[in-house]
């Protein structure tokens, strides 16, 4: 659908001529359609896709930018308080709703949600007798994936519970032997790292949403190490991992007693996504 088509505001005329100024603010044809698609919400469309615009323009996510961003089968809100939703990430998802067990009821662990787009997938997709645990240790990341979670009509559901803390600590002692997914998109960068990314990325990201330790592998060693204790005996673990992590990944699954554990590649064939099983 053309931004044109989505709303009766504008003229094709009209249309035409501001997507055109917006593309020379944002750089980029398509930014532009969908800032324009977006502001045809608005009442004044014109004055608010010349605002989103130069929002973008200086810099800010597009994503933070728009009102809303797709993540899979949600629009989700998007925010300085997590992560910006990256493609990579469907792919967590796509790998864990493949893998996990049949049986139901199920209950699954998002550690470390940020905005919600992981848990809330998996209570979307799965549905049924879904018991999803979303946990993160900060407090404004939480607010934002109840407000994803009320947005997409899942907040009410019963399929899904908030809980603050950092990793398995928010589950507390009585889901030891309980669950049959742990699944996290967890910070694996290293502090050095961070100071070579882009100066959006670091204005934008959270810094602890982003950076792991001095090493990039301590998030995912605490979740590796710690899952035996929280996974029922056929239960997996699905976790994002950067590509030069693959080999450390598996020593530490290996280390923590999985059996069974494997490196999925991304679509452009990269390692990125770690499988484990007792």
């Amino acid at each position: 659908m053309s931004a044109s088509d989505s709303s009766t505001a504008l003229r094709p005329e009209a249309s035409r001529s501001l997507e055109a100024e917006l593309a020379g603010l944002v750089g980029s044809v398509q930014e532009a359609r969908w800032i324009l698609e977006d502001a045809c919400r608005a009442a004044d469309p014109i004055a608010e896709a010349r605002r989103l615009a130069r929002r973008r323009a200086g810099g800010e996510p597009l994503q933070h930018v728009l009102s809303h961003w797709g993540f899979r089968r949600l629009a989700v809100k998007s925010d300085r308080r997590a992560l910006v939703p990256r493609f990579e990430t469907e792919l967590v998802v796509e790998i864990a709703l493949a893998e996990v067990a049949s049986s139901r009821p199920l209950w699954a662990a998002d550690l470390g949600t940020g905005s919600g787009v992981i848990a809330l997938s998996i209570a979307l997709e799965l549905r049924g007798e879904v018991n999803c645990l979303a946990t993160d240790i900060s407090p404004a990341a939480l607010g934002l994936a109840r407000e994803n979670a009320a947005a997409s009509g899942l907040g009410q559901s019963g399929r899904l519970s908030f809980l603050q803390g950092s990793w398995y600590e928010a589950l507390g002692g009585q889901l030891r032997g309980a669950l049959d997914l742990v699944v996290s998109n967890p910070p694996y960068l290293a502090a050095r790292e961070w100071e070579e990314l882009d100066p959006v990325v670091r204005q934008y990201d959270p810094y602890e949403a982003l950076v792991a330790g001095e090493q990039g592998t301590e998030a995912m060693a605490e979740i590796l190490l710690g899952a035996p204790v929280f996974l029922k005996d056929d239960g997996l673990v699905v976790l994002e991992l950067a590509p030069h992590q693959a080999g450390a990944g598996l020593e530490l699954a290996r280390r923590a007693g999985f059996s069974d554990a494997r490196v999925a590649p991304d679509l452009a064939g990269r390692p990125r996504v770690l499988v484990a099983r007792p």
